[in-house]
Parts: C-alpha cells; structure tokens; sequence
C-alpha cells in the first residue's frame, strides 16, 4: 500500500471522528451485564443494536446462541481466492459500582480530554468499533474493489462470565465460521502513540475456597482462644501459596513453565519499560512479585496466583464479636505455556488439602470447563502481516513485542479452526477495565481502526 493510501485512511477516519464516539457512546448506553439476571433483555439489546450497526456497514448478520447469551455474527461475501478471517470479540461488560464512579455514570457516556467514559468504552465495545470503521476506512480506499479479504465476525455475550458456552457455539457453527486466520480483539496496546505487538496471552482460571471452622458463628467472648477460627486457617493457607518473597511454593505449579528465551527477554526489553510509569498509569504505587524477572516478563510470562476477594465474619454492617462459622476466598490462576488447567487444578486441591490445620473443613471449587489456556502467535507471514499493519496505522514502528496479562479464548479459537490467532487491540493498562471510571483513549481508537484497515490489505500477501 502507498503512502497516499496510508494517508487517506488516517484523514478518513480523522474525519469521522466525531461520528465513532457517539457510535461508541450510544452503545455503551445499552448496560449489557451479563452476570445480572435483570440485565438480561439489556443484552439482547446490545446484540440486536450491533446487528444493526453491522448492517450498515454492509454486513449480513445473524444472532448465533449456545447457552442464554446471544453473540453477533457479522460476514462479507465469500470470495474463496481470498484468505478468510474471524474477527472475535465481545459485547457483555462488567458488573459497575456507581458509588464508585466520579466522571460520569457507569452507563451515561461522556467525552472529556481526549476520552470516552463508560462501561464497555474501551472493554470491549470500543474494540468493536474500532473494527466497524476500520472497515469503513479499508472499504472506502479499495472503492468498488471490496474488502481484501473474507471477514467473519463473532461478537459473544458471556465473555464476562468466562465464556462457558463459547466451546458449544464454535462446535455447532464451525462450518460457517470456518477461517485461515483469526484476528481477537480484546487486549491492551502499549502506550498512547507508541504501538507494540501483543504475541501472546496468559491462560486463566479462577478458584473458590471455603474453610468451615464451628458449627455457627460464636460469641468470642466465650470461645475465644479455644474455637477454631476459619479466617485464620484461610489467610494461612493463601499466604503459604508464595515465599516471602513472591515466588510461587504450591508443589508442582512452576514445574511445566520454561524458562523465558533470550529472544523473548529482548523482544520485551525493546519496550523500554519505565517502572515509574507504569505504577503512575496504573495506579498501582509500587512493584511486587517473582524475583529474578523483570515487571514484563511477570505480566505477560509467568503465572501467577492473585487472591481477589476475602469474606468472613460481617464485612459490612454492625459487628457480632463473632468467631466466623466459615470464611471464603476468590483466587485468580495466570497461566503460561505448557500449564493446563486440569493440572494446576489438582496441584491446588492437594496443597489446600496437605497446608489445612487440622479442626477445619473446606470446599474448594474449579470451573475447570471454564478455564482458557495460554496462547502464543506463532511466527509467519500473518504475524509478519500485522506488524506492518501497525507500523502503518501508528505511523511509527512497533516498539517491541509485549503480551496480554489477561486471559481469553485464544487457544480455544485457534485450536478449533487451526488457525494462528493475531491479537489486534485499542485498549490501554490506564483504561480501566473492570474498575470505575472506565474509558477508551480517542486517539488510540483510531491508530487501531486504522491499523485493522491496513490489516485487511496486508493479510493477502501473506497467504501468497
């Protein structure tokens, strides 16, 4: 592609730029939660808006189901000289705290400085859009040409509750979303201006464990010191999970884990990472974790084992002076290459198992069918295809190649259609997903609509 048509891209969706964010905003309107009962005809709306909205762009569309959840499907004409790819990604978002919110209301978008705020902006409704003008802008280029390549479109509704269903729909549409390539769009970019290529995703499962001490919860006042105390026996266990020093100790969790490549510590190395910076993007006032890797490779090549919530006794409300009956935790597992979720399910049980004082109970729970594996994007002309893309959308060469620190069903969609999954996404670390005040950085959206427009025309020559 030439420069000239390089630069018509950019002014065609500088041009636009008013009309993508009051897209984006209309639809983060719509509060599709999927984990919420009650916002269930909310995520039917959401999918029947992006159908439509498909449509406009030229789509033929349909909804697709397995389980309650509708995804979107979306494609072009079938042209079979031409490579087909799957674009993923999803359009349910998280639970929100209003309480929390200062900016604006979870589901009241609004433009400020640069930024779109609301649930959904930037994960993962804004990803979509991206993908909708990207398409506008690659259309618009070629003319009466059509696109460069087939394009199939999924968009699930559940990816929020850990896509349980997504194995089923993949299984009964297989035909029709069959692909040489699959494009996922739900990851983070680098920096604002500064592209790099994600080339690998950690895989993910969570855990729920429940330790069970008396029979009811009991007055300390007259047990203290004598009753077993749940909440004791569970920080105990949770804490024996790492050295004082961070590194995980379960027997067995790091056995499968290779140990990271000189190319891989270079190609991480190349982003010049700043650990200043970091914590003031995210928020996060200091750096923990395994020693002996850098802040990179913990993010994106090792795993980890992060406790997400503690509950025991009257967290909220007035206080009992109560020994709790029982007392619960919510564990996320960060997976890397050649760790399965069924192992690292059994290395769990045996250690809570083996780590429990003895007078308690527990229950520890594994969504094991739930779970995602890691993925790596293997090297070759699609991967060689989308550097070229982001260099032309960004206008500047990727700084290196970095990974995506969540998790997703990567593996499970290139695994099916055996196919190399490309990650392409418009997200930043300082979006923040899943927290209050979520936003989409503007400018970022429209590198990657962009860069997904110059995707369409690299893919090509990559089959070649």
């Amino acid at each position: 592609m030439s420069t000239d048509d390089g630069e018509r891209i950019r002014r065609f969706l500088e041009h636009h730029r008013d009309e993508v964010v009051d897209q984006l905003a209309e639809w983060v309107e719509i509060p599709s939660v999927a984990s919420q009962p009650d916002r269930q005809p909310d995520v039917e709306r959401s999918a029947r808006w992006l159908a439509g909205a498909m449509r406009e762009v030229g789509l033929e569309t349909a909804i697709l189901r397995a389980g309650p959840a509708p995804a979107v499907f979306g494609c072009t004409e079938t042209d079979p000289s031409r490579p087909t790819v799957l674009v993923y990604s999803h359009h349910d978002v998280r639970h929100a705290k209003p309480e929390e919110w200062a900016e604006t209301e979870p589901f009241r978008p609004v433009r400020r400085d640069g930024r779109l705020y609301g649930r959904g902006a930037s994960d993962a409704k804004g990803q979509v859009v991206a993908h909708l003008w990207g398409l506008r802008a690659h259309l618009e280029r070629r003319g009466d040409a059509g696109p460069a390549v087939n394009l199939k479109y999924l968009v699930e509704g559940e990816e929020e509750l850990g896509s349980a269903h997504l194995a089923a729909l993949l299984d009964a549409e297989r035909d029709r979303l069959a692909c040489d390539v699959v494009v996922f769009s739900d990851t983070l970019q680098w920096k604002v201006g500064d592209p790099a290529v994600v080339t690998s995703m950690r895989g993910i499962t969570g855990a729920t464990l429940t330790v069970t001490g008396p029979a009811r919860d009991v007055h300390s006042g007259a047990v203290s010191g004598s009753a077993p105390n749940p909440a004791h026996a569970l920080v105990a266990v949770l804490a024996a999970m790492h050295d004082p020093d961070g590194r995980i100790v379960v027997p067995g969790f790091l056995d499968d884990v290779d140990e990271i490549t000189h190319e891989r510590r270079q190609q991480l190395a190349d982003l010049r990472f700043d650990s200043d910076v970091w914590t003031d993007r995210t928020e996060t006032r200091s750096i923990v974790g395994e020693p002996g890797h850098t802040v990179e490779e913990r993010l994106w090549a090792r795993p980890t084992i992060e406790v997400l919530t503690l509950l025991a006794g009257d967290p909220t409300g007035f206080p009992r002076a109560v020994v709790p009956r029982e007392a619960t935790a919510t564990i996320s597992i960060r997976t890397v290459p050649h760790q399965r979720v069924a192992t690292i399910a059994e290395q769990l049980r045996s250690f809570v198992t083996d780590r429990l004082p003895d007078g308690f109970t527990h229950e520890l729970s594994i969504p094991e069918e739930t779970g995602q594996d890691p993925y790596v994007t293997p090297d070759g002309p699609a991967l060689d295809a989308l550097v070229r893309a982001l260099e032309a959308g960004h206008g500047r060469r990727p700084a290196g190649r970095m990974g995506n620190a969540g998790g997703g069903p990567a593996e499970l969609l290139g695994r099916v259609f055996d196919a190399p999954v490309l990650f392409i996404g418009t997200g930043l670390p300082e979006d923040h997903w899943h927290a209050s005040d979520e936003s989409v950085d503007v400018h970022t959206l429209l590198d990657g609509a962009a860069s997904i427009a110059h995707l369409w025309d690299e893919l090509p020559s990559s089959s070649s």
